[in-house]
């Protein structure tokens, strides 16, 4: 199979469902972010190699994220929606527990911080930024199916996301802190 086609040369693409649309698609738009947030969390998890478990729960956070994309990338009134993988209440409670894992360790915090130190943390970071960009994209979707099953799946996807900026965020803090960074807090 070759990986060009020339099909998207005019500006359109096919989504997982089979139909056409433009490249600037809101869905299109959606899902491209995740893609793009899927990306920098494996150049993440590629730079944790001292912390071989949390690079493989990242890893499943990137195989969430796929699941998430296939929402994304399949029309509500599409037959496929029905052999889609759901994300699950267990899958945002897994980042919950992440969460309360990681800032155990951490020192409290005590103001706004810069997203700066250590690589990983600063990857961390710019994770977290795509994050809530791509959450901010999914809105539209969510705001325009207001049931069945693809609503339902919006709606996990939004607390999904929601809930992984702020274990992103906690990450960061967590890489710099087992790599000898300080948090640096934001001084007015």
């Amino acid at each position: 199979m070759k990986i060009y086609t020339g099909t998207g040369d005019r500006g359109i693409t096919s989504l997982f469902s089979g139909e056409r649309v433009p490249k600037d698609n809101t869905r299109v738009d959606a899902y491209g972010d995740i893609d793009e947030l899927n990306s920098i969390l494996g150049a993440l998890a590629a730079n944790l190699s001292d912390e071989e478990a949390l690079a493989e729960e990242l890893h499943q956070i990137q195989s969430t994220l796929m699941q998430l994309s296939a929402w994304l990338a399949t029309r509500p009134d599409s037959e496929l929606i029905e052999s889609l993988e759901e994300i699950t209440d267990e899958q945002i409670a897994s980042l919950e527990d992440g969460i309360d894992r990681l800032q155990k360790r951490l020192p409290v915090l005590k103001g706004f911080i810069l997203p700066t130190g250590h690589l990983t943390a600063s990857w961390a970071h710019v994770a977290r930024t795509v994050c809530r960009r791509a959450e901010r994209k999914v809105l539209p979707l969510l705001n325009n199916v207001h049931d069945g099953k693809a609503a339902v799946q919006y709606r996990k996807s939004i607390v999904y996301l929601n809930r992984l900026s702020d274990y992103l965020f906690v990450l960061a803090r967590h890489c710099n802190h087992i790599n000898g960074f300080s948090d640096k807090l934001w001084r007015k």
